[in-house]
């Protein structure tokens, strides 16, 4: 029998587009039908945050716009000539072809369209994206394996300390430049030298300095592991997979005392650094003490995230190690590979020495929305999820809070949770609700 499954949280490989916007001198060059970009765009970017379309992004998007006649005789002629144009017009260092569901269908020789440009001397890749061959995590990585086969060149130099940066997904995440700012404040402090791609700090240039890391870091319970992976391959640079996000004191101690370990670095080294960087943290919440011991009797009586699987281990942890909450079911909603699956659940059964979360894995909004309808809660829960969720929330006389894709109720500049400060805008953010809620 024919199922719906409810507002899905992730697009189509496409979406990665995305991913090129991000990346500071770099246009993606769509071969796919008119709309797909646009439709797109008004996804993960204008209602995810309202975060804007940039340079290459949006209307401003090289698009073949393919047709029928595309369809009917091949669209790598038309291709070639938005490619050439593209050069003249759209002033970059890098263009990232990316296909869409018909000119994949239809079997457009893409990759031999973007070697002719190679072999030019031009800066041009090619990924195919078409959106069946899966959802845009799987896009994202696509992207990121054509960039390290096609661009990239082998070195013999190795810079010690350099650190590739490889974590949240850009757009996606609607708070995906704050984050990557914060994870690059956080490796600075350890004396490293982080190379963050994605974002005002790093763009074509970090990515020509990717060979000549020390090693790879990924922070991400899956998603980016296959590009660590061909890196290590095609340069030999080892990597570092840290599968949580890091969000508050306890989490984020812990992640750099991994890194300071895998990176070689004295102990007394770390140490001095997570001491400095808790320091404001410490602060912020010994002066609000009171309130937030005052405050016990209107906290939720637990805690559901509704999230990718990134969000939703980063902030459990918080909110279980660092404030006390108490965790009910745990919605994962970024259609995990099944073969990772088993880790994100260890995690979640271990989100402290004695506390443990069920969770779901999901991509259908309606399976939430029946099991939280079914749930008994005992007060008010509190609900992290998507705009999408502030109608159910309602309806189970919850706290509410959107922290992840779709988030259409909040404006996001760079903003960000990751780290401490990160934590100290959590707190705020998830305390504001309750404080909100009471008048």
């Amino acid at each position: 029998m024919a199922k719906v499954i409810e507002q899905v949280r992730y697009a189509c490989a496409l979406g990665a587009l995305h991913s090129v916007l991000a990346i500071d001198r770099a246009v993606p060059i769509l071969h796919a039908g008119p709309g797909c970009g646009q439709r797109l765009s008004t996804a993960l970017s204008l209602t995810n945050g309202y975060q804007g379309t940039g340079y290459a992004g949006g209307h401003s998007m090289p698009c073949t716009n393919s047709t029928e006649t595309e369809v009917v005789f091949g669209g790598e002629k038309k291709l070639k000539e938005l490619i050439t144009q593209s050069l003249r017009v759209m002033d970059a260092d890098l263009y990232v072809v990316l296909t869409g569901c018909t000119s994949d269908i239809v079997g457009d020789d893409v990759l031999e369209v973007a070697r002719s440009f190679q072999k030019k001397g031009h800066p041009v890749v090619c990924a195919q994206t078409g959106g069946f061959s899966g959802n845009n995590f799987h896009g994202h990585e696509l992207i990121l394996d054509a960039i390290i086969d096609q661009y990239l060149k082998p070195t013999d130099e190795r810079v010690p300390g350099l650190v590739n940066v490889f974590s949240v997904v850009p757009f996606y995440d609607a708070f995906w430049s704050g984050n990557l700012q914060a994870i690059q404040k956080l490796l600075t402090a350890l004396g490293l030298k982080p190379n963050v791609i994605f974002g005002p700090a790093g763009g074509v240039t970090a990515l020509n300095h990717v060979p000549k890391a020390q090693f790879n870091l990924l922070l991400s319970p899956w998603v980016g592991l296959n590009n660590v992976k061909s890196l290590e391959d095609k340069f030999g640079t080892p990597y570092l997979h840290y599968p949580i996000l890091p969000i508050g004191p306890t989490e984020t101690s812990k992640f750099l005392r991994t890194v300071g370990e895998f990176a070689g670095l004295a102990s007394e080294q770390v140490e001095t650094a997570i001491k400095e960087l808790e320091k404001p943290y410490d602060y912020y919440i010994e002066r609000s003490a009171d309130y937030l011991l005052q405050a016990r009797a209107g906290l939720p009586s637990r805690f559901i995230t509704i999230s990718d699987s990134f969000y939703g281990l980063g902030i459990s942890k918080f909110l279980v190690n660092d404030l006390g909450f108490l965790p009910g079911t745990q919605f994962v909603m970024d259609n995990i590979p099944q073969r990772h699956q088993s880790a994100v659940k260890a995690e979640f059964a271990n989100l402290s020495d004695t506390i443990a979360a069920p969770v779901v894995f999901t991509n259908d909004s309606g399976v939430v929305k029946e099991t939280l309808r079914e749930t008994k809660f005992k007060g008010r829960p509190l609900i992290l999820g998507s705009g999408w969720d502030q109608v159910l929330a309602k309806e189970l006389n919850g706290y509410q809070l959107s922290v992840t894709f779709p988030v259409s109720n909040r404006f996001i500049l760079n903003s960000s949770y990751v780290g401490y400060d990160g934590a100290l805008r959590l707190a705020e953010d998830v305390f504001s609700v309750l404080v909100n809620s009471s008048y």
